[in-house]
């Protein structure tokens, strides 16, 4: 566009997302959520949460398990994820996954250590700076690997709890129905 002069001018943003077709638009709630207005289809802001911002959040979650390192890396501060996750259900979805996958590697690493031990190298140096000794310590966390166990054995007693329980579909179900039946006979007469 230009103006009577031939100079060019720059049409600068209404607010309306029909207004800029360059721009980017996305589903997002009003500020008052579920008590406002509903959906409404707003422009993304240039130093909002972008698709590119949001991937680059979940991927260092789920590495770090780390809230403050993943919000700095994608370049936005850590009150503005939580608000992120309060107000959109998708990211609060995106966020456990992450987290899960997070916490699952740091397990198999743990598990990983506890049954193979792990190797620290020790060096001394002289006054000089060079080599002296080289000392290799190999050890086992016990301790990690019993609470481990202890979490596995109770993941196994509550499956076995609720597979225990009445299943209709279990192997007494003909059974459990005939006596039902034989009670609801019974009581008419």
């Amino acid at each position: 566009m230009a103006d009577q002069n031939g100079a060019k001018v720059v049409r600068r943003f209404s607010g309306k997302a029909s207004d800029a077709p360059d721009r980017a638009l996305t589903v997002q709630r009003s500020q008052r959520g579920s008590a406002g207005s509903g959906a409404q289809l707003r422009a993304v802001r240039k130093d909002g949460w972008t698709a590119e911002r949001r991937k680059v959040f979940m991927e260092t979650l789920a590495a770090t398990c780390n809230v403050s390192e993943a919000a700095r890396v994608a370049g936005k501060n850590l009150s503005s994820a939580y608000y992120q996750k309060r107000r959109d259900p998708g990211f609060a979805r995106e966020w456990a996954q992450s987290l899960s996958v997070g916490y699952g590697e740091l397990e198999a690493l743990l598990l990983r250590q506890a049954l193979f031990g792990t190797e620290e190298e020790e060096v001394v140096l002289d006054g000089e700076g060079m080599v002296k000794s080289r000392k290799v310590k190999r050890g086992h966390p016990n301790a990690v690997g019993v609470r481990l166990l202890l979490q596995h054995r109770r993941e196994v007693g509550e499956k076995l709890a609720a597979e225990t329980v009445d299943r209709p579909d279990g192997a007494d179900a003909v059974e459990r129905l005939r006596a039902a039946l034989e009670r609801v006979r019974e009581r008419r007469g």
